[in-house]
């Protein structure tokens, strides 16, 4: 599975509630326990968001759940994780944050080439009629799949 990339986590609350306007590749710092634990699917990312802190992108409230085989050693369930990225990627995002109504969302976490990454959104908050749009427009999709599939 060398280059590979393996999805274990995605935050599809983020699509419903957000337009995500650009996306961004980082790397995330990890105790051994919560590699496996991710490995493993066992991340939440719904309530999870990122911040620029002191200059360095950080992941909070991601739920990452105890590893049992790691119990003595384990990590706490919550914690901030540290995000790796190239400066000019972190000041262009922070820039573009303090802008009305942008935030950063994790959207999606993955194993490539067998390190953990996160999918960084830059997003704006959708509106009520927003919502109702792309859930209108999500229905119609499933119903033309119906539609095609049982003409077939």
């Amino acid at each position: 599975m060398s280059g590979g990339i393996k999805i274990v986590g995605t935050n599809r609350k983020a699509y419903h509630d957000y337009h995500v306007e650009e996306t961004l590749e980082a790397g995330i710092v990890l105790m051994g326990s919560e590699v496996k634990s991710i490995a493993n699917g066992k991340i939440n990312l719904t309530d999870a968001y990122c911040r620029v802190l002191d200059g360095e992108l950080w992941l909070l409230h991601a739920h990452v759940s105890h590893y049992d085989p790691a119990a003595r050693y384990g990590h706490e369930e919550r914690r901030k994780r540290k995000l790796l990225a190239h400066r000019k990627e972190i000041d262009r995002l922070q820039a573009k944050v303090q802008q009305k109504g942008f935030a950063l969302i994790p959207l999606k976490i993955y194993f490539k080439g067998g390190k953990a990454k996160v999918e960084v959104g830059l997003c704006r908050g959708k509106r009520e009629y927003d919502k109702r749009e792309t859930i209108k427009e999500k229905d119609m999709k499933k119903q033309l799949e119906r539609d095609l599939s049982e003409r077939r």
